[in-house]
């Protein structure tokens, strides 16, 4: 009897604890910072490990309320496990739905229906027929394709860069269609788009977790990796609450969790130049001891929030308003065409981190950081 009563104490303990999962690959400094900041707030029955898998059956649930996934975008293995634990009722950052159908010419186009400003974007075939293919398999192709009406519409300058890439990898910049038909003969079958150049006045990269969590940070592609993230000053502080807002409407338009975006700023008006990046970098070393700092934070105190809120046998996913707007059979376009209008400064901004140990989601606003004396920033054009 006395063992029965234990038992049945074990399994609701059991199922009271729950476990924050991160996923993780080669990155080295995010991911002890991420589990040691979860477990020193020492929340209730909530703890954080690195997630071990020994085997994966199906019918077999995993231990885990959330799941921080950092590697799947390099592993399908994974990618297929993080579906089945998000079908299970894991709470999974980013949603691997989601994510699988994404791409960076897609959140282009759903950018623009959101009501962001974007570069002109085309998609271009590969220039080498895929495996398993001929010639054959393209017969709706029109070959050639009509070069000169997408060069018309996108003018030169401008990027070369892979529809779903990432890391700056495989991104050229043309200046007329002799140069793009060079560099697209190396790109094999990768699949790429051709877009405008923005020639900016100003660059950020936004860190967007939990599509309200936001910080904004000048940036300079052009520069080696570990001096692009440029100090707070040289921001503009007029901007600022824009940008906050503009990120964190897109992202929560999207369904993105965890996420950059990068933000060309022209005769002010911000154009989102790259946001596919649900698996961003946080190694101390390249993004600055203070970003470090606000990235583990904000990380640690959503992945609780998503582990008090998580509903075990239930869907625990973000799902972007386009999705649940679409899936009724709504519009899914807000105003086709719109005009481009100038960023005017926002008076209820979004974006700071949120408060060590509350559970309860507010409505927060964007807290400046102390104003610091400006520096100009020179004219230069988007790498990406």
């Amino acid at each position: 009897m006395a063992n029965g009563i234990i038992d049945t104490l074990n399994v609701k303990t059991f199922f009271r604890m729950k476990k924050i999962g991160l996923l993780y690959g080669q990155e080295n400094s995010f991911p002890q910072a991420f589990i040691d900041r979860v477990n020193a707030k020492n929340v209730n029955d909530i703890s954080a490990e690195f997630v071990s898998i020994d085997k994966v059956i199906q019918g077999i649930p995993n231990e885990y309320a959330v799941i921080l996934d950092r590697i799947s975008q390099d592993v399908p293995f994974y990618r297929t496990w993080l579906k089945q634990a998000a079908l299970e009722g894991s709470a999974v950052i980013n949603n691997p739905f989601w994510w699988s159908a994404d791409d960076k010419f897609v959140n282009n186009e759903l950018a623009a229906r959101a009501g962001v400003n974007v570069p002109k974007t085309a998609l271009l075939p590969s220039r080498d027929l895929p495996v398993n293919t001929t010639d054959q398999s393209f017969r709706n192709l029109i070959y050639p394709f009509d070069w000169e009406s997408i060069f018309a519409h996108i003018g030169f300058p401008a990027y070369m860069k892979p529809y779903n890439g990432g890391g700056w990898k495989h991104v050229y910049k043309v200046n007329s269609a002799e140069e793009f038909f060079a560099q697209h003969a190396h790109t094999g079958q990768l699949v790429m788009m051709l877009q405008e150049e923005i020639e900016y006045d100003s660059y950020y990269r936004c860190y967007c977790i939990g599509g309200k969590y936001v910080r904004v940070i000048p940036y300079d592609p052009h520069q080696a990796p570990y001096q692009r993230y440029l100090d707070k000053a040289q921001g503009d502080d007029d901007l600022e609450g824009v940008i906050i807002e503009q990120v964190a409407n897109l992202n929560r338009y999207l369904g993105y969790d965890f996420n950059t975006v990068e933000i060309a700023v022209r005769a002010g008006i911000p154009y989102v130049i790259d946001f596919w990046n649900p698996a961003p970098e946080a190694d101390e070393a390249t993004i600055g001891a203070e970003n470090f700092e606000w990235v583990v934070e904000t990380a640690a105190n959503y992945a609780i929030e998503r582990a008090l809120k998580q509903l075990p046998g239930t869907d625990n996913l973000t799902w972007g308003a386009f999705m649940t707007h679409a899936v009724p059979g709504n519009q899914t376009a807000i105003v086709p065409g719109a005009k481009k209008t100038a960023a005017k400064k926002s008076t209820t901004p979004v974006g700071a981190a949120p408060a060590e140990k509350k559970t309860t989601e507010k409505k927060a606003a964007a807290k400046k950081e102390p104003a610091a004396k400006k520096t100009t920033t020179k004219k230069a054009k988007a790498k990406e």
